[in-house]
């Protein structure tokens, strides 16, 4: 069940309120999950229930996305905007710089959280920003693209379509390793979120120059990354590592871009390993991008 908290952000036209629907649920460390462009807090739904035994868990629509409406006219997609949103959003919540795991899109703002030290530990899934000038074009087109085709097709079309595997492989497939695991539900809900989101087109904009080359000091950074990710190439994954060079790298295994429902099992201990309370036992040896 999802609930909606709203709050007060500085823009350049003075203070404006907000809101920002979210899900939260369990107890322990204060766990942030990010989604990436075009999705919605669902997509944390495979992992959701897994990871609220050992922390409290607060899953939530980006500004402009899902269920949250756009942000105040004045106020940009850039990082330097949505990332004090974030910020905001954490004291409305009373979360004291919680753990914070994002995918794609949530996973850029996951690292400049950190970076900016807003959270404890920084979890990032496929992150956007360790890309050539090439990579990215080809990201943006294929993002456009999905977006063009889930405007264009009726809500018909597309419930018609998610009740085949064969369909919710056409329609999802760029994002999943194992898109016919995907429910019906699951997929007509997140491509109703991709044709609808009002950030979509200015976040994408805002991402043209975007390119992370700062390393974090003195917060953990766990980077992983699916082996069939066929929107964000594993490659990346190392030039993360050698941007942040404390980071710990991880590969996972057959799965796509948004691999929480491609293994969730796998994703889970990630983001438990990532977000270890200082003190306990520390996290095994990074495992190598091959």
């Amino acid at each position: 069940m999802t609930s909606e908290v709203s709050f007060t952000i500085d823009t350049p036209l003075g203070r404006r309120s907000t809101s920002v629907t979210y899900r939260r649920g369990g107890a322990g460390e204060p766990l942030l999950l990010l989604h990436g462009i075009g999705h919605h807090l669902q997509a944390w739904d495979p992992v959701f229930d897994l990871l609220t035994a050992d922390r409290d868990v607060i899953a939530v629509d980006l500004p402009g996305f899902g269920a949250s409406p756009a942000l105040p006219s004045s106020v940009s997609y850039g990082l330097p905007s949505v990332v004090p949103v974030l910020g905001a959003l954490c004291e409305a919540l009373g979360i004291d710089r919680p753990h914070v795991a994002g995918n794609s899109l949530g996973g850029l703002l996951a690292l400049e959280m950190g970076r900016e030290k807003l959270v404890r530990s920084v979890t990032a899934l496929s992150p956007a920003g360790f890309w050539t000038p090439g990579e990215r074009q080809y990201a943006f087109t294929v993002l456009r693209t999905m977006r063009r085709v889930a405007k264009a097709l009726p809500l018909p079309a597309i419930e018609r379509m998610s009740r085949t595997a064969a369909g919710r492989t056409a329609l999802t497939s760029t994002i999943y390793a194992r898109p016919a695991r995907r429910t019906p539900e699951a997929v007509v809900a997140e491509t109703v979120a991709l044709r609808t989101a009002p950030g979509f087109a200015q976040t994408l904009a805002a991402g043209q120059d975007v390119l992370f080359a700062d390393d974090i000091q003195g917060v953990p950074v766990t980077v992983a990354w699916g082996s069939k990710d066929r929107l964000l190439p594993r490659r990346q994954g190392v030039r993360a590592k050698l941007t942040v060079p404390g980071a710990r790298l991880v590969r996972l295994p057959g799965c796509g871009h948004v691999p929480m429902n491609d293994d969730p099992a796998l994703v889970t201990r990630v983001l438990l390993d990532g977000s270890r309370p200082v003190g306990d036992t520390p996290a095994p040896p990074s495992i190598q991008l091959a």
